[in-house]
């Protein structure tokens, strides 16, 4: 069995039902971190729990903050649990056709930076943080079944 990710009558991804619902519940907690709706919902079968229906707009919104977020923070801890979760995110707004602006150094060192380590990690400058996440959500896209 498998999931089916849609905009309109256009499959974005078709992952596993146990990928699948990993994503959702991810899709759940950063919702909920970021006080943000994801833009993911019950498709036009609202009977099949495996259908999905993305709405752009919302799904926008959520993947650029979710990106800023994720950019933003200091804390290895975070960057690690958060990083995979972040890639398929982009990797799925870009099949949308949803541009996802990768946060260019001035921006991720700026603002108020939330949940830093202390002491710091060296190795997780804002542009190492970028170039990871872009990369991945590359490579991501790669391995994501249409």
């Amino acid at each position: 069995m498998s999931m089916y990710f849609d905009v309109g009558d256009e499959t974005l991804w078709n992952p596993s039902n146990g990928a699948g619902r990993l994503f959702l519940r991810q899709v759940e907690v950063f919702a909920a971190e970021l006080d943000l709706p994801s833009g993911i919902g019950q498709g036009r079968h609202g009977s099949d729990p495996d259908t999905l229906e993305v709405d752009p707009a919302a799904y926008a919104d959520f993947v650029r903050e979710l990106v800023a977020w994720h950019c933003r923070t200091g804390h290895s801890v975070i960057l690690a649990l958060s990083e995979g979760f972040v890639a398929t995110a982009v990797a799925l707004a870009r099949r949308a056709g949803i541009e996802v602006e990768m946060p260019g150094s001035g921006h991720v060192s700026g603002g108020v930076q939330r949940d830093v380590q202390v002491p710091g990690n060296p190795r997780t400058a804002p542009v190492a943080v970028v170039t990871a996440l872009d990369t991945r959500a590359r490579h991501l896209d790669q391995w994501m079944a249409r």
